[in-house]
């Protein structure tokens, strides 16, 4: 692994590990983004199954965007998944932003998760 790649892993773990100990039960509101794309999914850890989940690559989403890497797109992602996390019945989550900062189209992610009805 390059230095680069294992300092990820390691923010991640890190991350990770820190959102176990203060879950207390609730499931995870998982983000990953790409240079192109941003990706959301609702996970019970627990039971080891994805909930709910939305990307900007779903054709419903992309006809109605400029580029799937903009905070608008971001913003849209998060509306969505918190539309269909209510819809599974999931209104209390823990944010997982992975190993990245929170800032820019993650930050847009989860304020428009929040917006949507999510509590985190």
């Amino acid at each position: 692994m390059t230095k680069d790649l294992q300092a990820l892993t390691r923010r991640k773990a890190r991350v990770r590990r820190a959102l176990k100990a203060a879950a207390n039960g609730r499931v995870r509101l998982s983000v990953f983004r790409s240079s192109k794309q941003i990706y959301a999914q609702i996970i019970d850890d627990a039971a080891g199954k994805t909930l709910a989940s939305a990307s900007t690559l779903e054709k419903d989403i992309r006809s109605g965007l400029k580029t799937g890497a903009d905070i608008s797109a971001a913003q849209a992602i998060g509306k969505l998944i918190a539309e269909r996390a209510v819809k599974a019945g999931v209104k209390d989550v823990v944010f997982d932003r992975g190993a990245y900062v929170y800032h820019g189209r993650v930050k847009a992610l989860a304020e428009a998760a929040r917006e949507g009805g999510l509590n985190f």
